[in-house]
């Protein structure tokens, strides 16, 4: 073989390997999934801007740091859930490829980025925005790592406990732009982001219960094969989405007009309508119907209430 010739497929492969590295770090980190923290860290930041100052300005320096830290800890605590559940994912179809149980990245690798990640995070918020939004993003991976990742394994309420750190990024961005987490529009925000994690968990749990079931997992929706458990969950907490979404506009709260009151209220009753098809039906088609409108609900609801915010 020609230098030349070698030359060339020596660096075809390790562009090859440089690729699959970095998508493995996209896996490990789960930087899809992850992008619905920073984008609702954004939003917390943006309407607690909009109240302290009661027009759209930002510090757009402060508001790239509070990104960066809440990113890196998300990344972070997603590489230690992963190090945690290297067996189940092996034994799941959807996660066996992962990079950790398809061996493809060494544990100590893992472990390492999860701790830098996770380090640097906290003390870049800490440093550089301010110490109220690093304790949030400590207590938000200390919960998701050590509470809810083992819990999966022994109790179905794992799906409450894993919606608390689901809840807390706008929260994060709203004490990063200045206000206090004991403020009643982030207790607001931190309920919006809560209850809608509900239906659009349970619907995944239902869609995925069989691997689940295989993998050792207790979830409410292991047994349900006729889907009415997952269902009735569904529409329970789709009445409480539904019911939140006026509450903002009454009388002595206030935080959005009736527009946001009355939208998010409709969008939440069809969200029970689905859920009670859903249960009729106990179909793949009907749970996934469900959950593709949870995934639409979000940024509709968070438009809206930003668009409508006092």
């Amino acid at each position: 073989m020609r230098p030349q010739m070698a030359g060339r497929k020596k660096k075809k492969v390790n562009e090859n390997e440089v690729i699959s590295l970095r998508e493995d770090m996209m896996v490990l980190t789960k930087i899809r999934l992850n992008t619905f923290v920073l984008i609702t860290t954004l939003f917390g930041y943006i309407l607690a801007s909009m109240t302290l100052h009661q027009v759209w300005v930002f510090d757009w320096w402060k508001l790239f740091h509070t990104i960066l830290g809440t990113a890196a800890v998300a990344f972070g605590s997603a590489a230690f859930n992963q190090l945690m559940e290297i067996q189940q994912d092996s034994q799941m179809k959807r996660t066996a490829n992962r990079p950790l149980p398809s061996k493809r990245m060494n544990v100590v690798t893992a472990f390492g980025v999860a701790w830098i990640l996770s380090a640097f995070g906290v003390i870049h918020l800490s440093a550089t925005v301010n110490p109220g939004s690093a304790y949030l993003a400590a207590i938000t991976s200390g919960i998701y790592v050590f509470i809810y990742t083992p819990m999966k394994r022994r109790s179905s309420s794992n799906t409450l406990v894993g919606a608390i750190p689901g809840a807390i990024p706008p929260v994060i961005g709203w004490v990063a732009a200045g206000g206090s987490w004991n403020d009643g529009q982030a207790w607001y925000l931190f309920a919006l982001l809560f209850l809608w994690q509900l239906p659009h968990f349970v619907a995944i749990n239902w869609l995925c219960r069989e691997e689940y079931e295989d993998a050792g997992y207790i979830m409410w929706s292991n047994g349900d094969v006729s889907g009415k458990k997952t269902a009735r969950l569904a529409l329970i907490f789709s009445a409480c989405l539904a019911a939140l979404a006026p509450l903002a506009a009454l009388p002595g709260i206030e935080y959005a007009n009736w527009i946001y009151g009355i939208g998010g209220a409709i969008a939440g009753i069809y969200m029970c309508w689905l859920a009670v098809k859903f249960s009729k039906a106990g179909t793949r088609e009907s749970s996934r119907g469900l959950f593709l409108f949870t995934l639409l609900y979000l940024p509709l609801a968070l438009g809206l209430l930003a668009f409508c915010w006092n």
